[in-house]
């Protein structure tokens, strides 16, 4: 038993890892207290009762053991255990003592047991015989099966890798296939499987290193063929830009007319409304177009090669390539032709253009990141620049105002179709602006050269009108002397050239309008009156003064130019007015006084000069009809009994001439012209007779210049009064033109002329004679000598007291002067 415990304390060797630690911490504290025994109170040592606490609870002593060894003192340990044994022997034998018979008991058991265990032992061999004989036989058959589950795995391995290999070449031929047919984004989607799913898991090498080799080259090709499909697209969008930029413009104008009509109609109402003829509903219809529906642009094929870049990984630089081969077209698209008139060509240039950024925009919002709104932004900053340098080149070479008025019409147009797409246009129109005055200027020419041409080619006759022309030519121009309706045919107050240049001006101040109103510009209309000012002004004042000047017009046609004068004149208010509804301008804008225009007081003075004028070539008639050195017998010895022919001419022609001014000419004129006719004649009387041309005259000769200014005075009455001037100037009249004349007359046959001393008698009957010409006539009157029966006449007593007077006067004169 001892021995026995003893092998079995010493054989255990199964452990846990706490059992370890612990024999570990007590074979240290073993080592350290060998050095020093100290005993305890049953006199063992502190290391034994340590071994018999182990023993006792059972635990593994081999780490000790080991320890001992290690440390080279295994005979400590070997006399520790020897004393645990011998600690355990005493307490078996005082065990066996206490329980003797139990244990024999115990033996006995245990003596039936061991018979029990080797009948089982028995039992268990020829079991176990019986067991190997049936094993060998399943232990074979268990080998057929691992060798059939190995072959299975290989078969199933191989058929997996086929099926790799089958899939794999599938999409290889589907590529192809795809290739083939041109179906490049397929083929490419069958590439991208293989890379992702299959080539680093095709398991022949062959193969996977064909995969590898191909799909490079595959790529490739697809690539260089998608750049020649898109470079072929690039040429097709490119020719088929004018189409689209000319559709654009289109719209823009068809828009821009149903603006304008729009325009004209609700300032019909308005002005229909303001006149209190009525309330008016109306409603607006307005037709929307959807142009992107319209504009057909075919950019499926740039979506196709972009997104076959982005999946070949080249997205970059497609992009570049697209963004680099587009400018290069812009470039040349704004390239003007050196060979085709600018004229001719600047709608398919505009239409290029515009059809060019309308492809980009579209490209812009519909191809994703192909193209960035800053690279647009590069290239209509680009176009902006070569266009407006294109524009101010060429509108400096125009000479011809409906060219440049072309050229501008179709850039507003360009300028409203660009805008709808977000394009900044203010810099092209900017160019307009600057032309403005170089259009201004080529169009006051044509209208200066036409405005001439109808002058000259006037006949300076009064119009003879129907009712068309009378609308046409009167009340189209606002020319109506009356709101009633005259009876036709209708004799007209002017000439042609008044409606002619009436219509001059008209179409001058619609292509003035047409220009000024470009990009949505509202105020224009003060640079249409300034224009409009510099043309009445310049080119029509101009033209008619020179007219006016020339001295090549007898009295009728000066007469007649006086009148247009005054029509055109007051055409100006109707020129106004045009302008200002043709710029949108209320009417009660044009009302004020600061709108008016400057042309008006230019027409005025040139009216005033014309009657000058008119007035000069009368008094030069007039003097031809007068001829007083000619026409009068100064020393004539009998008083003429009935009107010297001379004076009846002289009546008859201011007859006629006040008749055709009253018809054509204002009330006020007419009155300056029957007074700067009389006064001529007063003033030729007077000059005559202190002229060198009339030596001597006698009282027979100023008796017969009596009749005749009697005559004149009569007539003058009559036509003051049949004129209708009576009622206007209350206190003048025609006769008082003659007063100075007349004053001379009765002072040389009053009886007592030397009463034109006496003050008084002077300012009451004389104030309008002077004392030197009254002086040198005076010394020219002189009656003739007595003839043969002179002196018997029953006159002598009265000629002697006259001619007694006047000798007083002339020497009184003399002492005066």
């Amino acid at each position: 038993m001892k021995t026995g415990s003893s092998e079995l304390l010493l054989n255990r060797t199964n452990f846990s890892s706490s059992s370890t630690q612990r024999f570990a911490v007590l074979s240290v504290m073993m080592n350290a207290k060998m050095k020093s025994r100290n005993v305890t109170e049953n006199g063992d040592t502190v290391d034994d009762s340590i071994l018999m606490t182990l023993v006792g609870n059972g635990e593994d002593l081999a780490p000790m053991v080991r320890h001992s060894f290690e440390m080279g003192k295994p005979e400590n340990l070997l006399h520790q255990l020897k004393n645990v044994v011998k600690k355990k022997e005493l307490e078996i034998e005082e065990l066996c003592k206490l329980h003797y018979e139990e244990f024999i008991v115990a033996v006995d058991e245990l003596r039936g047991v061991l018979v029990d265990a080797e009948e089982l032992k028995s039992e268990l061999a020829s079991d176990n015989f019986r067991l190997q004989e049936i094993g060998s036989a399943l232990l074979s058959r268990l080998e057929d099966l691992l060798e059939s589950y190995s072959i299975k795995k290989n078969v199933t391995e191989a058929i997996r890798m086929s099926r790799i290999c089958a899939e794999v070449l599938d999409l290889c031929i589907k590529c192809n296939k795809h290739v083939c047919e041109g179906q490049f984004y397929p083929a490419l989607k069958a590439i991208d499987q293989i890379e992702k799913n299959y080539k680093k898991n095709i398991p022949i090498k062959t193969l996977r290193n064909l995969i590898e080799k191909r799909v490079p080259i595959i790529k490739n090709y697809i690539e260089k063929k998608v750049c020649g499909e898109i470079n072929e697209w690039l040429v097709h969008i490119r020719s088929t830009s004018k189409d689209i930029g000319q559709k654009a413009i289109g719209f823009a104008s068809s828009a821009r007319q149903r603006n304008e009509d729009l325009l004209a109609r609700q300032k019909k109402v308005e002005e229909e409304s303001s006149l209190g003829l009525g309330d008016f509903t109306y409603s607006l219809d307005v037709e929307e177009i959807d142009e992107n529906s319209v504009l057909e642009i075919n950019l499926m094929p740039l979506y196709r090669a972009y997104h076959i870049h982005i999946c070949l990984g080249i997205g970059d630089k497609f992009r570049e390539y697209y963004y680099k081969n587009r400018t290069l077209q812009l470039s040349s698209d704004l390239q003007v032709s050196s060979v085709q008139n600018f004229l001719g060509s600047h709608q398919t240039y505009f239409a290029q253009i515009a059809g060019y950024f309308i492809i980009e925009d579209r490209v812009l919002r519909t191809a994703g990141d192909l193209l960035s709104a800053n690279q647009v932004e590069a290239m209509w900053e680009t176009a902006v620049n070569k266009l407006t340098l294109s524009l101010e080149n060429q509108f400096s070479q125009m000479d011809t105002a409906s060219h440049l008025l072309l050229v501008k019409d179709y850039v507003t147009l360009l300028g409203a179709t660009l805008r709808q797409f977000g394009y900044d246009v203010g810099p092209i129109l900017e160019t307009l602006t600057n032309s403005r005055d170089k259009y201004h200027e080529l169009l006051l020419a044509e209208c200066k050269f036409q405005i001439k041409d109808a002058i000259i080619n006037d006949d300076y006759k009064q119009m003879v009108m129907k009712e068309p022309e009378y609308q046409s030519n009167v009340l189209s121009f606002h020319l109506q002397t009356s709101d009633i309706m005259p009876d036709f045919p209708y004799v007209a107050p002017f000439s042609s050239m008044v409606p002619d240049c009436c219509r001059i001006i008209r179409s001058f101040i619609k292509d003035s309008v047409n220009y000024l109103s470009y990009g949505g510009q509202t105020k224009f209309f003060d640079f249409a009156r300034k224009y409009l000012d510099k043309l009445l002004i310049d080119a029509l004042n101009e033209a008619i003064l020179t007219t006016v000047q020339s001295g090549s017009t007898d009295v009728s046609q000066a007469m007649q130019i006086a009148a247009n004068i005054s029509f055109l004149e007051h055409a100006c208010d109707y020129f106004l007015q045009t302008a200002a509804k043709q710029c949108g301008v209320p009417a009660r804008i044009i009302a004020r006084p600061q709108t008016t225009l400057m042309a008006k007081m230019a027409l005025k003075t040139s009216r005033d000069e014309a009657y000058l004028a008119l007035l000069d070539l009368v008094n030069k008639k007039l003097t031809e009809h007068l001829a007083l050195t000619e026409n009068v017998n100064w020393i004539i010895d009998d008083v003429a009994q009935h009107k010297s022919d001379y004076m009846n001419a002289v009546i008859s022609y201011i007859d006629s001439i006040l008749s055709t001014a009253q018809h054509i000419l204002p009330l006020d004129v007419v009155y300056k012209i029957g007074n700067g006719a009389l006064e001529h004649i007063n003033n030729s009387f007077m000059d005559t007779l202190v002229s060198d041309s009339v030596k001597r005259f006698t009282a027979n000769a100023v008796m017969g210049i009596n009749n005749d200014l009697k005559n004149l005075e009569q007539f003058a009455d009559e036509k003051f009064h049949g004129t209708g001037l009576s009622e206007i100037y209350k206190e003048g009249s025609f006769r008082g033109c003659l007063l100075e004349v007349r004053q001379l007359i009765n002072l040389l046959l009053s009886s007592q002329p030397e009463n034109f001393m006496n003050p008084v008698i002077r300012m009451k009957n004389y104030d309008a004679l002077d004392y030197k010409k009254v002086g040198i006539i005076c010394e020219k009157y002189k009656d003739s000598p007595d003839g043969l029966f002179g002196s018997l006449a029953n006159r002598g007593g009265k000629q002697s007291s006259q001619k007694k007077s006047m000798d007083v006067l002339k020497k009184r004169l003399k002492e005066f002067n």
